[in-house]
Order: C-alpha cells, then sequence, then structure tokens
C-alpha cells in the first residue's frame, strides 16, 4: 500500500479560535485516492475544514487529521444559465457565495458572512435568519468510510436545524440548484446580509461564531426584556441562545483567557494565545447559568474535538 501523502507529525490544528491543541498526524488529501489511503491508515480519521466551528481540547487529538486541498477538493463550476452548481467540499464558502452572486444567482447569499468550506457547511447545515445551505442544495458526493464513494440526493439527506446525519461521511462534493436573477438585486441582498453581520456579531475576534444552537422550547417561557419588562414565549418556539446567556447576566463574563462577548452573548472570543480550556469552561459556565436560570439546557453548536480515552 503506498504511503499517506504529506504527512506532518505533531501538527497544528488551525482554528479560527486560535487556541487548543495539536494534531498527533495530520495530512493533505489532494485526491480521492488520496484520501481512500488516509482511510485504509486511520478509519477513524477526522476530516478538518476552515477550522471555523470548531475548538480542539488542549490535549489534541490522537486520530490522523486529513485536510481536503486541492487540486481535487476545492473546484468550483458554476452554470450562470441553467444555475447548476458544482463545488469541492474544500472550496470555501465565502468565495462561493461572492462569485454566484456575481453572476446573478440566488439561493447561497443567505449564506454570506459564513467562514466555512463548503462540506463543512453542509454537514451542520450552516444557517441564520436569512436561511439555511440545504435549501438549494440538490446532491451530495461523498465516501463512506467502510463501503467507499456514494452519491446522495437532497430528499436522503436527514436536515434539519443545524444538523445532517452526514457526520460519518466524508463530503468530497456538492450540486446546488440556485435561481438566475437580476444580479444588482443578488449582489444588493449578498451585501446587506454581509452588512448585518458585520453590526450585530464580533467578526473579527477569535471564536467560531455561536457557540450553541438555539434551543426549542417545550413550555412557556418568561424573559426579561432588559428594560424592566418581560417577553412571553409559546411552547415550540425556538429561542435565541444569546439571548438566554445576556438575560442571564453572561454578557461580558471572563474565565482565564476566554470572555462572553459583549457585542453577541453567544460567541465567546478567546486570547491570542489562550486555552481551549479555558472557552470550554466558559462554556460550561454560561450553559449552567442559562439552566439555572430559565431551566433551558444548551446545546453545544461548535464542534470539539478531544483525544479519545
Amino acid at each position: 500500500m503506498p504511503a499517506i501523502p504529506d504527512i506532518t507529525i505533531d501538527a497544528p490544528i488551525r482554528t479560527w479560535f486560535g487556541v487548543g491543541g495539536r494534531a498527533d498526524r495530520l495530512c493533505l488529501a489532494r485526491s480521492e485516492d488520496d484520501l481512500l489511503l488516509a482511510l485504509h491508515e486511520d478509519p477513524g480519521l477526522r476530516i478538518l475544514g476552515e477550522g471555523a466551528n470548531l475548538i480542539v481540547d488542549d490535549d489534541g487529538v490522537a486520530e490522523l487529521v486529513v485536510a481536503l486541498a486541492e487540486p481535487g477538493f476545492n473546484s468550483i463550476d458554476i452554470n450562470p444559465r441553467t444555475g447548476l452548481v458544482r463545488a469541492g467540499a474544500a472550496a470555501k464558502l465565502p468565495a462561493l457565495v461572492k462569485r454566484t452572486a456575481e453572476k446573478g444567482l440566488a439561493g447561497l447569499e443567505v449564506l454570506a458572512g459564513f467562514p466555512a468550506t463548503v462540506g463543512g457547511a453542509i454537514v451542520m447545515n450552516a444557517g441564520g435568519r436569512y436561511g439555511d445551505i440545504s435549501a438549494c442544495l440538490t446532491r451530495v458526493f461523498a465516501l463512506d468510510r467502510q463501503s467507499g464513494p456514494v452519491v446522495l440526493e437532497r430528499s436522503a439527506i436527514a436536515f434539519g436545524y443545524r444538523t445532517s446525519g452526514l457526520s460519518r461521511l466524508i463530503i468530497t462534493a456538492a450540486e446546488f440548484q440556485l435561481i438566475p436573477d437580476d444580479p444588482s438585486a443578488v449582489r444588493d441582498r449578498h451585501m446587506r446580509i454581509m452588512e448585518y453581520k458585520r453590526t450585530t456579531q464580533p467578526l473579527k475576534a477569535n471564536s467560531a461564531g455561536c457557540c450553541f444552537k438555539n434551543p426549542t422550547i417545550d413550555r412557556i417561557l418568561t424573559i426579561p426584556d432588559g428594560q424592566g419588562g418581560h417577553n412571553e414565549f409559546q411552547p415550540g418556539s425556538r429561542i435565541s441562545a444569546g439571548l438566554l446567556i445576556d438575560r442571564a447576566g453572561c454578557k461580558g463574563t471572563r474565565l482565564g483567557s476566554a470572555t462572553v462577548s459583549d457585542h453577541h452573548a453567544n460567541f465567546i472570543t478567546a486570547d491570542a494565545g489562550g486555552k481551549a480550556s479555558d472557552v470550554l469552561a466558559l462554556m460550561d459556565v454560561a450553559a449552567g447559568r442559562v439552566l439555572d436560570a430559565f431551566g433551558v439546557t444548551l446545546e453545544p453548536e461548535v464542534v470539539i474535538w478531544r483525544r479519545s480515552p
């Protein structure tokens, strides 16, 4: 069996938090053949995307970490006439959003400001107040760790809120069906959504975006509105995790090198040279305060990698 390509021992794992441990082994896969070699070496390997929604514990990970690379996994092919788009799993989502918006193709501009790879965005069904990536996805190409290449139609994928059921597969590419529209209108929507992100989120800080999923409540919940009154939420409502963290008094809370952002309470930022353990501990503090104050359990949205026992 040929050797795994481009392997590095004791390699840093790049994340947007800028903290955390290292990979015992990391390699670049530039083709599907490279990826199959890596799977043969370690069927439990971890796929590293942009690292925008990831925190790695300070102890790092023992599994082989694989970064999908060019030329095999970062292509973007756009048909402006039909709106059919195919993108490799390692293609940068912001580049895909920008290029399709410039060509007047509507659908992906709702994801403006998401710093992910295409594959990572699909696995977590990335999205926000304007829409999710699954809305215009038509087909996923992937490797099953046991059986090899698979192709999944959109109808066969169990997409839900920040979930896809695809985490055990390795996505290699995806197809989207976008809607040809007036280019200036699509570009305008793209810019407006980007501006909203800039004004409501600490985009320049070391963070991984929203730390927690917005929970769905199962009873009437009354939350202080911050102005002496209250807001009432009905059973079945999905409520902002940031609002709950804020009203639980966590905004600005600091623990070691980690801080709950004053700008958006569902963002935890890390100091340069800080520790992942501080971020994880502060997440526990925030979730505990929300549970104590409102009886609501918060579920992490960020992916957490820990060394296996």
